[in-house]
């Protein structure tokens, strides 16, 4: 009972990125100008699907999603690690720490699925184009959407009542910069080997599902397209396609090396890296990514940017 009491009661302490050394100051500024910018671009790409009525469609509407989680992701991680920075001191309670591992858990596992099913979406438009209207109406997108949420309540509740459930009396000091689970546990005190047997094939059904369905969804796609006579078509399937692909491959190749690939063969500085990598970089390219190769988008960032420009003048 008092080993349970005082992992209730004691705080936690993150190990920060950077030190108060001139290349880390500049290392901290240059997460700063990211931070801001992706959390712009998002801010940008989901005005932009609200405002202009040709980005409503359901396309549109699921990457709305994805901009939503893309803003909570750094918003989780990033300003406690620059507040810790900038006093010097990294402290965070039980239920901050309990607060950061279900949210990341939660928006992780929901941008997985959404990200599936967004393949889906292709595949019908690319495969199936006069039936889209009906295999992708409005109903069937939210219920996609609360599929994708659902699942990332679910599994982040189940993994985080059962991560915090284990006494932490040891070291308090999480080799992390933020409250990430493999980290965690690393601090019990009790034996858990077989929760993190039970967490890597959790993890690995978790990631292969998703995955499977995208490349099944993509396979189908790139035999539709190389059986298309028109080049313009072709072009147009390739460009859509090709954002998604890219976005995919740079959530799921950290997701991949972070719960797929065994602890033992990457180090806590690789894993800091890395979870950088995806809870900043990741949601700051992704806008970028969708803006620049989806013709769409330019078209209604160039309409909004001429009506503000013609008000102006008025």
């Amino acid at each position: 009972m008092g080993e349970s009491n005082e992992s209730v009661t004691s705080d936690f302490t993150l190990v920060g990125l950077f030190s108060h050394t001139g290349p880390h100051l500049v290392l901290f500024s240059l997460v700063a100008a990211t931070f801001t910018t992706g959390l712009l671009g998002n801010a940008i790409l989901l005005f932009l699907i609200h405002r202009d009525s040709r980005l409503h469609t359901p396309m549109y509407f699921l990457l709305s999603q994805l901009s939503l989680l893309d803003v909570g992701f750094p918003l989780v991680t990033i300003p406690k690690m620059a507040a810790d920075f900038l006093q010097g001191e990294g402290s965070i309670s039980f239920g901050g720490c309990a607060a950061q591992m279900f949210f990341l858990m939660l928006m992780g596992v929901s941008e997985g699925a959404l990200l599936s099913l967004m393949s889906y979406d292709r595949y019908v438009a690319v495969c199936h184009p006069l039936h889209y209207p009906v295999l992708m109406r409005h109903q069937v997108c939210l219920l996609m959407v609360g599929t994708s949420w659902l699942s990332g309540v679910l599994v982040a509740s189940i993994q985080t009542s059962i991560t915090l459930h284990f006494p932490y009396c040891a070291s308090r000091t999480v080799d992390h910069f933020f409250c990430e689970l493999p980290a965690l546990l690393k601090l019990s005190c009790a034996d858990t080997t077989a929760y993190e047997l039970a967490l890597s094939i959790s993890g690995v059904l978790i990631l292969l599902l998703p995955l499977s369905l995208i490349a099944t969804s993509y396979s189908q796609v790139l035999g539709a397209v190389l059986r298309m006579h028109s080049t313009e078509a072709r072009h147009k399937a390739f460009t859509t396609c090709s954002s998604h692909i890219t976005v995919v491959g740079l959530f799921y190749g950290a997701a991949v090396f972070m719960y797929m690939v065994p602890g033992t063969y990457h180090s806590p500085q690789q894993d800091n890296m890395v979870s950088l990598f995806y809870s900043l970089i990741t949601p700051t390219l992704n806008p970028l990514i969708y803006s620049l190769r989806n013709r769409e988008v330019q078209m209604a960032l160039v309409n909004i940017l001429g009506r503000a420009g013609f008000r102006s003048k008025r």
